[in-house]
């Protein structure tokens, strides 16, 4: 028994030493049952699973990203922290219908953004981190207007803008800016968001197809301000991402008609 014990214990040090940062698989996994938690749970349990995935996303991201670059910016140890805090409120939206069963997925998800952010940091490309970026404020932008009724004071639109802050931000600096310029990019990128989400709730749109909409005026926003960077003429940036976001609106507009 001692033998077998032992060589179990050799194979399992082995199999963790081929695995690039294993202390990131635990983590995304206890971010996930944090998850899971605040989907089941009343709105005040629900609060405290939001501030324990900020505490452990945070602190988390500390530990595995390192010390600060002033190049790379700061946005990079809050993007797990808001990951995490978008998929518990996305999840309540679909307990009732699948129960527990995405909580595998959350934890793949979040050691996924993990992994986006380590790779960056050596330089790795960044279209990955863009889509995760869509993705949290889709979820956020979800899970939030599931949360909030339409009438309530104050209104879903200032925790989906103090969410999405986060996002905001890190595209910022994923594009290269630092500093004042990024947050002052990222304060116009939450300004589009804004109107959007209002278009949004003026409009009635049901909360996931409303989520989506959102959530592609973030990726057009974005995808702008980059064009811009490249050089691209305001004419051509003006039709091609103008164009996007209204064919994400006259999609949306009919799919709540029918």
């Amino acid at each position: 028994m001692g033998r077998l014990t032992g060589r179990r214990s050799i194979v399992v040090t082995r199999v963790l030493g081929r695995i690039r940062h294993p202390e990131a698989i635990l983590i995304s996994i206890l971010m996930a049952v944090v998850a899971s938690f605040g989907w089941v749970v009343s709105p005040f349990w629900l609060a405290v699973a939001v501030a324990a995935q900020l505490a452990v996303g945070g602190l988390g991201a500390v530990w595995l990203i390192g010390p600060a670059q002033t190049e790379l910016g700061f946005a990079r140890y809050a993007t797990l922290a808001s990951a995490g805090v978008a998929l518990t409120l996305f999840g309540r939206l679909l307990v009732p219908a699948v129960g527990l069963a995405p909580a595998p997925l959350a934890a793949v998800l979040l050691w996924g953004v993990i992994r986006l952010e380590l790779d960056l940091a050596k330089g790795g490309r960044r279209v990955g981190l863009d889509l995760a970026l869509v993705g949290i404020v889709f979820a956020a932008a979800a899970g939030i207007g599931g949360l909030v009724p339409r009438e309530a004071w104050p209104p879903a639109l200032i925790p989906l803008l103090l969410l999405c802050s986060v996002p905001a931000l890190r595209a910022a600096e994923a594009r290269g800016r630092t500093g004042i310029e990024a947050v002052g990019q990222a304060t116009l990128h939450l300004v589009a968001v804004a109107q959007i989400a209002a278009a949004v709730s003026l409009l009635r749109l049901p909360g996931v197809v409303g989520a989506a909409v959102i959530a592609l005026g973030f990726h057009a926003w974005g995808g702008a301000a980059e064009a811009f960077d490249d050089g691209a003429s305001a004419r051509s940036v003006i039709l091609e991402f103008g164009a996007l976001a209204v064919l994400g609106m006259v999609v949306a507009i009919l799919l709540n008609g029918s």
